[in-house]
């Protein structure tokens, strides 16, 4: 775990509300000289806490779409199993998150597609392509109440 003081969190704050801000808007708002803020910077990224920087795309603006959230469960649970159904989400533009789960479910996917239509048919390719797909929940998200993409430091970090 990489150790993070004040002035590191208040970095990961300010990039993660806007990533094209300057290293100078940077520095100036986290309270550091350029020089500094940069150094530091590059430091989280070496260490891997920061990842990327991304644009956050406002799809609505785009066109119709939907978001839907899947729970899959598989025919089988080895690990074979689980490598091939990974593998196989890598392949698919259309899901956008993959999490394997502890409980009742194996994966929780977020797809987004064009309709439902397009959607059904995602899900009917997956059936058919032998990753071992065996039952799967759909949960159409009707309207968007909070997305952050803000991590909540003060209750991951003492």
């Amino acid at each position: 775990m990489t150790r993070l003081d004040a002035r590191d969190l208040d970095i990961l704050r300010a990039l993660a509300r806007n990533g094209r801000m300057t290293n100078a808007q940077l520095a100036g708002e986290v309270g550091l000289s350029a020089s500094p803020c940069w150094e530091r910077v590059r430091k989280l990224q070496e260490a891997g806490v920061i990842e990327g920087v991304h644009a956050r795309i406002a799809l609505r603006k785009l066109g119709p779409h939907v978001s839907v959230f899947v729970t899959a469960e598989l025919t089988g649970h080895t690990g074979a199993d689980f490598r091939r159904f990974e593998a196989a989400m890598a392949g698919y533009d259309q899901v956008m998150g993959c999490w394997a789960l502890g409980g009742g479910y194996d994966y929780l996917l977020h797809i987004v597609a064009r309709d439902i239509e397009g959607y059904q048919d995602l899900l009917d390719d997956m059936l058919d392509a032998g990753i071992g797909l065996a039952r799967y929940f759909t949960y159409v998200v009707t309207k968007t109440v909070k997305e952050s993409p803000v991590p909540p430091f003060s209750a991951l970090l003492d």
